[in-house]
């Protein structure tokens, strides 16, 4: 039998009775399944639910089959080996003492002559060559990532689930994790807001506060649904207010009318031809009429109103954000940045950066890529002067700001409002909001204090204060802007970054995200060798 996953009646609420899902139903067979959805809606939730690290608030998941759960950043403790990992630290240290010539009966006796094959294999399949010994606190985020995917391989599950596999991990990782889930014969629901990723699925599963909703495709077939429910939404919307503009045409006429009917009977009564008994009944059914027509019409025109309003809030939920920014006013030929054979080595350690020398000139739009460990974060931290190299020169000839994936830039302790007006002293309060509502942070949404906000929010608050004001810098440098958004977010922070026509500088390892903010360079970074 198949291995699949059952979701009956299920339910989820916070320690404080705040529900993120209730009656949800659903099934998932041996397919490889991306499951999306804004940030907080409860994807991570539901992977916890269905491993069972979690207890449904109502229902249950009834599944079928091995399940194994990857999560998002897991700190490792210390000592713990890729060993530990996979659950075989005891059988290698038997093995280890057997070629050393010191194993006991009991060691012979239960040897895996195959362990150390079968863990290559798995750390192979995820592109990590180090072996089983190798204490995870000594890797990357990336190889540690890798290192737990491979845990995952080892197990031999029927099902996995996979909480944003591609996050912190460079070109090559985002490829092994690819290779792995095409390679993959069981089932697998993936968290991920890594379009790439999301185009080798089997199907789209959109989680939503009404529920989940599949859609039969990848991530291009999704977006292509997405966007024809936009367009019916759209239409729907023309179509309730032609709606509602017919019936106040129609109300106006009827008024019109009816003053014309009550001018004419005063204008007959005035000169006696008409009984006053008659002119009595004639009034009062004039009124009865007048208060039928107007109820009715009354009726019509909340429909109308009610039907536009769930239009237009469909378009809002459907539709990315657009912006329109103010100029930089960045001459094309001017010189923007100049790294001149700059080199940088922390402590004692060999170079992470060896006589790199590159320009920026004009608003060219460049991306800093490679695997990690190679020195994008630190050339960042270079041309933002937090650190000085210790060969060569950088020289920005223009103001610069720099946003993360953290928000940094913002003071936590402030509104989104009051950071603008810090970072923009010479704006209005009114300016000030104008700039906010470019970014969808309208009314009292620009007064939420920035510590409160989710991730994509911070950013986009960042955005907004660097680039919403009458003077936008000529130079942003961004840093793995899209790590940890959910891809609404993703949207939005493309769309203000396309509107803006400086200079950028970004290091990402997202492809989609580079492709559709329009890089139009590259420079890419290698390991530096020992001396």
């Amino acid at each position: 039998m198949p291995a699949s996953i059952s979701l009956h009646d299920l339910a989820w609420s916070t320690p404080d009775s705040r529900s993120l899902f209730a009656n949800l139903n659903f099934h998932f067979g041996p397919e490889k399944v991306g499951l999306v959805g804004r940030n907080g809606v409860g994807k991570t939730t539901l992977l916890k639910l269905i491993a069972g690290e979690l207890a449904p608030t109502a229902g249950n998941v009834a599944a079928s089959g091995r399940i194994r759960m990857l999560r998002q950043a897991v700190s490792p403790t210390p000592g713990e080996t890729i060993a530990d990992l996979f659950g075989i630290a005891a059988e290698l240290a038997a093995l280890i003492r057997i070629e050393q010539g010191a194993g006991s009966e009991s060691d012979l006796a239960n040897a895996d002559w195959m362990l150390l094959t079968q863990i290559d294999v798995a750390l192979q399949r995820v592109g990590l060559d180090v072996p089983a010994e190798t204490t995870l606190t000594s890797l990357s985020g990336g190889q540690q990532t890798r290192a737990r995917l491979a845990a995952l391989i080892f197990a031999e599950p029927d099902f996995l689930l996979l909480d944003e596999p591609t996050n912190n991990l460079d070109r090559d990782g985002r490829a092994a994790v690819s290779q792995l889930l095409s390679d993959w014969r069981g089932g697998a629901i993936v968290v991920s807001h890594d379009r790439e990723l999301l185009e080798t699925m089997d199907a789209i599963v959109e989680l939503t506060a009404l529920g989940a909703a599949r859609y039969g495709g990848p991530w291009s077939f999704y977006r292509e649904r997405k966007s024809q429910e936009l367009a019916a939404a759209e239409q729907d919307l023309a179509h309730a207010e032609k709606q509602a503009a017919d019936i106040a045409k129609r109300e106006q006429a009827s008024a019109e009318r009816q003053a014309r009917r009550n001018s004419a009977g005063k204008r007959s009564a005035a000169q006696g031809g008409v009984p006053r008994i008659l002119l009595g009944a004639r009034k009062d059914q004039s009124e009865k009429t007048s208060g039928t027509s107007a109820r009715i019409h009354q009726q019509r025109k909340e429909e109308a109103e009610t039907a536009a309003a769930v239009a237009s809030q469909q378009i809002e939920r459907l539709q990315t954000l657009q912006v329109n920014l103010a100029s930089t006013q960045l001459p094309s030929a001017k010189l923007v940045l100049k790294v001149e054979r700059v080199s940088f080595a922390y402590e004692t350690n060999p170079p992470v950066i060896r006589d790199l020398t590159f320009e920026i000139i004009g608003p060219e739009r460049v991306a800093v890529t490679g695997p990690n460990g190679c020195g994008k974060t630190t050339l960042l931290a270079l041309i933002a002067g937090t650190v000085e190299p210790q060969q060569g020169a950088v020289r920005r000839m223009t103001p610069a700001a720099t946003l993360d994936q953290h928000g940094s830039l913002l003071d936590r302790t402030l509104s989104i409002r009051d950071n603008f007006l810090r970072i923009n002293p010479q704006a209005t309060e009114n300016e000030s909001r104008a700039a906010l509502a470019k970014f969808q942070f309208r009314a009292d949404a620009a007064l939420q204090i920035a510590g409160t906000l989710s991730g994509g929010q911070l950013l986009r608050a960042a955005l907004a204060c660097v680039l919403g004001g009458a003077a936008p810098v000529p130079l942003l440098i961004l840093d793995e802007p899209t790590n940890h958004l959910d891809l609404e977010s993703i949207a939005a922070i493309e769309a203000g970054l396309r509107a803006y026509d400086g200079a950028l500088l970004v290091v990402s390892h997202d492809e989609s995200f580079l492709r559709s903010i329009e890089i139009s360079r590259r420079i890419e970074l290698t390991p530096q060798a020992r001396d």
